[in-house]
This record gives C-alpha cells, sequence and structure tokens, in this order.
C-alpha cells in the first residue's frame, strides 16, 4: 500500500546512517537501566529550542503519555477537560480514561476556532486542562493568533499548545511565550518526534513554566523513555540538517499536492500548515474505497465531526506517491 493515512514522514534513513545507528544502538548498555543518555537528549532538546529561563522540560513516550499524565495531574472530582472539535481524539479519550469529563467545542464552518463558544464554554465547565492543536489534526489549519490569545487569556486552568506538526508550521507558539511570559505563565507546550520522522520511536516532550512541569514530572513512571529510543533521538538531533531537508520536501510537496487537487472538479482543499492535506469530496466513502482498490491508503474522517461530512484526510509522501495519488484522485473526480 502508498500509506498516506497516519501523517507519518514518508522517508527512510540512507543507508549509511542506517548502518551508523544501528551500531550505536547495538553499542548500548540494554543491561541498565537508561540514565545518561537520556538525561543528554533532555539537555539537547533545552538547547535545541532555546529554552526561556524559568521553563523546564520532560520527556515522555511519544505525546500520548504525556497527555495521559497531564489527565491524571488534573484528576479531581469536577475537573473538565475541554479542546475544539473537530480535534485529537486522544484528548477526549484520556479524559474518559482518567474518568474526567470531556467537553468539545465545535470549530467554525471553516475550521477556525469559535471564540465566542470557546469562552461561553469556559465560563461555564471552568476547565482544569483545555487543549489547542497548533496546527489542527486533522483540519491541518493554524488559527490566528488573537484566537488563541483570547481563550489562553479567559482559562481557568492549564492550556497546551500541542505543536506535535511544527516542522512544517509557519508559526510556532514558543514565540509568543518568550514574547509574552507572563500571559503564557499557564501554558504547556507538547511536541513529538512522531511527525519530524521517528513515529517508530515513541517519543514527545512537554516544556513550560518550572513550577508546572515539576508536579506532572511527580507523575511520570521512571525509566519511561528507554535507553533504545533515547539514543535514536540524540541521532536524530545530531543529523538534525536530513530531517529538516525532509521537512521542506514535505512542505513543498503539501503545496504542489494542493495546487493539484484543487484544480480537480468537485474537490474541496483546505489549507495546510501540517503534513496532511483535508480534502471534501462528493463521496468520501466511496472515493476513500477506490483509491484502496488502487492500493493507496488515506483516512477517511467524514464520521468523525459533522463538520468534516464530505471529508478525507491525505498524508503528504514523497513525490512519487503524491503523484500516484493525484493520478488516482484526477480519475475518480
Amino acid at each position: 500500500m502508498v500509506k498516506l493515512d497516519a501523517m507519518e514522514n514518508p522517508y527512510v534513513l540512507g543507508e549509511t546512517l542506517q548502518h551508523e545507528l544501528g551500531h550505536r544502538l547495538g553499542r548500548l548498555a540494554l543491561n541498565r537501566y537508561p540514565a545518561a543518555n537520556v538525561k543528554r537528549l533532555r539537555q539537547a532538546l533545552c538547547d535545541q529550542i532555546d529554552l526561556p529561563e524559568g521553563h523546564s522540560l520532560i520527556l515522555g513516550n511519544g505525546s500520548d503519555e504525556l497527555i495521559g499524565l497531564l489527565a491524571m495531574a488534573c484528576n479531581r472530582p469536577g475537573a473538565c477537560v475541554l479542546a475544539p472539535e473537530p480535534g485529537f481524539v486522544m484528548y477526549g479519550m484520556s479524559a474518559m480514561q482518567h474518568r474526567l469529563d470531556f467537553q468539545g467545542v465545535p470549530l467554525t464552518s471553516s475550521f477556525e476556532l469559535d471564540v465566542d463558544a470557546m469562552l461561553a464554554a469556559i465560563s461555564r465547565y471552568r476547565p482544569a486542562l483545555i487543549y489547542l492543536a497548533y496546527p489542527n489534526n486533522p483540519t491541518a489549519n493554524l488559527w490566528s493568533v488573537e484566537a488563541m490569545r483570547c481563550v489562553i487569556a479567559a482559562a481557568t486552568g492549564i492550556v497546551v499548545v500541542d505543536e506535535a506538526y511544527q516542522p512544517f508550521s509557519s508559526r510556532t507558539w514558543l514565540d509568543e511565550m518568550r514574547a509574552q511570559p507572563l500571559s503564557n505563565q499557564h501554558v504547556l507546550l507538547l511536541r513529538t518526534f512522531s511527525k519530524f520522522g521517528l513515529a517508530g520511536a515513541r517519543l514527545g516532550y512537554l516544556l513550560g513554566s518550572q513550577v508546572l512541569i515539576a508536579e506532572i514530572d511527580k507523575l511520570r513512571p521512571p525509566y519511561n523513555i528507554s535507553v533504545l529510543n533515547a539514543e535514536t533521538g540524540l541521532f536524530a538531533m545530531e543529523h538534525a540538517d536530513v530531517y529538516s531537508e525532509q521537512a521542506k520536501n514535505i512542505r513543498d510537496e503539501r503545496g504542489r499536492l494542493t495546487r493539484a487537487l484543487s484544480g480537480l472538479p468537485e474537490v474541496e482543499v483546505f489549507p495546510s500548515d501540517a503534513n496532511m492535506v483535508l480534502v471534501r469530496v462528493s463521496d468520501a466513502g466511496r472515493t476513500f474505497e477506490r483509491l484502496k482498490q488502487r492500493k493507496i491508503l488515506v483516512k477517511n474522517v467524514s464520521g468523525m465531526h459533522a463538520l468534516l461530512a464530505g471529508c478525507l484526510r491525505l498524508t503528504v509522501g514523497t513525490r512519487a506517491e503524491n503523484d500516484l495519488l493525484i493520478h488516482a484522485m484526477g480519475e475518480l473526480a
């Protein structure tokens, strides 16, 4: 299958880097608990992102573990988690797993933040935790800075800005956290290595004020990052130029894919700041099955939310994969 359904980086390492990584992993002391290289990875991340003063960072086994820790940290009687919808399903799933109330607030018809609805929900439910995906999944768009500021200012608890797709985005909320530290004291930034190119390694990180991070870190299991995952993360950071070039290729291909699909009849293409493109077609189920028959796997999100009626989510692949998708969509149009 041409796998364009999970927002994975479609590129593999070259043979030389594969051998180099394999050699490094083979030399690790797997008989010992992870320690030193996990600390090195954490420090490397702090250095790379130029962690703001007064902030700290913790690592997670993918961002999913960190989302679980956040729900655990906010688990008190009557606590509520709030997020725009359609959005990342793990926000609601994690809340329910930890017996927290979850409230979804619909986006506008153009997938923008409905600020009035968000403010009304904050006033009514006083959520302990608000998730703002930046950019959003599955809609792939970035919400306006002004809308984000309004919601963050009104928040009654912690706000998590989820930047899973940051390598493909034109903006990062970290710039806002640096420029306006007082307004973002209650904001945590969540990122993952998965979309960057290490989906199989399961690495994520959460950063924010030292006070908040220290409380969440109390709930983190000991040795939650394996020595293999940590070394793989360090290797990726040491070869950041390779992954940066891959991200650039994906951004370039996203533009080409968007332009090609926009020229097809009865295909509506939505703006993207991620490594995926959301499209609306006349019959999402039929198009999904016919693409699958052509060995192209995409994500049918038409049943996830009423706003996504008729929608498919297409991961941006390699040039050859995107050519196959464009050709197939053209035949089906």
